[in-house]
């Protein structure tokens, strides 16, 4: 079912023009369907912001549950931000003491860059905290995406993320190791996912802390894992969410990072995403943009359109399905009774008793 434009966000004119189905909020109320209302804790920097809106709408519209979506995105205190993403946030965000006060079916969390070695340096640490202790208590499952799972990890789990000494960067093949959980329901037993990171929580951390690896790869780690009552939360490790191109533009931002002089080494391809085409294409231009570097002349711009036309998705199906399971087990969960408490020894994270 569709996602309800419940505010002017531009996200949504964006999915409507790559064809998914948005309702007007007008519309949506005329009809006699459940809604779900779930939240966006959007940490990532200004130049990510709407791009990141856009991806987790987008996964949560695509949802085949008989369900209104309604997204309420929101921010921290404490994130820096130009003039332009803090209006953006003004007029389109909600402030947390909304989110309080009218209360969410399901938080998503986004990943966010750091500055600091130590992630309760950083000044978004304590709002963090106050948000996923709020959520532990208030919503039905919240789902924690790249940092955001780091952060859990370290301040309720006691397990500090291992840097691992070069950037993980790319697209890498993974399998289901546990089939039995409703969030792998039907999903690839083996599929790709995005990573993108410096530090690495590791298959022995998630074990130590009691959690539940569902999803691993044998070079990028675990991706997928969830909270020891098998909901409440759900930690991604990758970036499922990313765009076909999301990976080219990371790759062009560290280009610009080595131009300008930022970095001293010219950056490597993520690993198994350019083809051998696209490799060419670039290992060309990465000649003049050394020679520009060192002439101290303009930088050339990336022929993008060369490279587009090659860039394969071979996420995207899976982690849809993934979501799916996720907002229909939100839905299956918060469809009981929420005036009446659950009957005594029902598990409300579990109430038809499925064999987790």
């Amino acid at each position: 079912m569709p996602l309800v434009a419940n505010s002017d966000l531009p996200a949504f004119d964006d999915l409507r023009q790559e064809g998914g189905t948005v309702l007007p909020r007008a519309t949506a109320l005329q009809q006699d369907i459940r809604e779900l209302h779930i939240g966006l804790l959007n940490m990532m920097p200004d130049k990510a912001l709407t791009a990141t809106e856009r991806q987790f709408f987008r996964l949560v519209g695509e949802s085949n549950q008989i369900a209104q979506f309604y997204m309420h995105p929101f921010t921290l205190e404490g994130l820096e931000r130009g003039p332009e993403a803090k209006e953006h946030i003004r007029r389109f965000y909600r402030s947390f003491e909304q989110i309080k006060r009218e209360g969410l079916d399901a938080l998503i969390i986004t990943g966010a860059n750091v500055t600091q070695p130590d992630l309760s340096l950083e000044p978004f640490w304590k709002p963090l905290i106050e948000v996923i202790n709020w959520a532990y208590d208030n919503v039905t499952s919240t789902l924690c995406s790249c940092l955001a799972t780091h952060a859990v990890l370290q301040f309720r789990y006691g397990q500090r993320r291992r840097p691992l000494g070069f950037k993980r960067w790319g697209v890498y093949p993974h399998r289901v190791v546990d089939r039995r959980h409703p969030l792998v329901m039907d999903v690839n037993t083996r599929f790709d996912v995005v990573h993108s990171r410096f530090n690495q929580i590791d298959a022995a951390q998630f074990a130590a802390a009691g959690l539940r690896v569902l999803v691993e790869s044998e070079l990028a780690g675990v991706h997928l894992a969830v909270s020891k009552d098998g909901f409440r939360i759900v930690f991604f490790q990758g970036h499922p969410e990313y765009d076909t191109i999301s990976l080219l533009k990371e790759y062009k931002r560290e280009v610009l990072r080595y131009a300008n002089g930022e970095i001293d080494d010219y950056p490597p391809y993520p690993e198994n995403y350019f083809t051998p085409q696209v490799q060419a294409i670039l290992g060309e231009y990465a000649g003049r943009v050394r020679q520009a570097r060192r002439a101290r002349a303009a930088i050339p711009e990336m022929p993008e359109e060369l490279i587009v036309p090659h860039l394969d998705n071979t996420w995207h199906d899976t982690a849809e399905a993934v979501i799916n399971n996720w907002v229909g087990k939100v839905y299956q969960i918060t469809s009981q009774d929420r005036r009446q408490p659950f009957m005594e020894g029902i598990d409300p994270l579990n109430p038809l008793g499925l064999p987790w």
